[in-house]
């Protein structure tokens, strides 16, 4: 396994981040967590593809109580600011590939890219 970064975070206010043009080039390749509530991951703004919804707080921590810390790692919230303490929680427990998604979902929704919501899965019968 190799433990080469994908990413080359620019470092704002201690957090590394990555814009969401980066993360679209790379989205396969790496863990996308989502710290929002329940209600907000499939709410107005929907989420992403492909993001594992593990809310900031006791949830967030026993995920990273588990996971590998060598994983390459985005969070997403709604505008990057709870996201942001949780790529700085993972960095304190020893993980040294987690970035912030720059924007949240807020700028991904602005840049008219791909959204996913149960809600709409389930109206269509799946």
């Amino acid at each position: 396994m190799t433990t080469a970064r994908i990413f080359k975070p620019a470092i704002i206010d201690d957090v590394p981040e990555i814009t969401p043009e980066v993360f679209r080039e790379h989205k396969g390749a790496i863990t996308l967590i989502d710290v929002r509530r329940p209600d907000e991951f499939n709410g107005e703004l929907s989420h992403i593809p492909g993001a594992k919804l593990v809310t900031l707080g006791p949830d967030l921590e026993k995920f990273l109580n588990t996971h590998p810390k060598d994983d390459e790692i985005v969070f997403v919230c709604r505008s990057g600011a709870r996201s942001g303490r949780a790529t700085l929680q993972s960095i304190a427990l020893g993980f040294s590939k987690s970035v912030n998604l720059q924007g949240g979902m807020i700028l991904w929704n602005e840049r008219k890219y791909p959204l996913e919501t149960h809600n709409k899965e389930n109206k269509n019968g799946t």
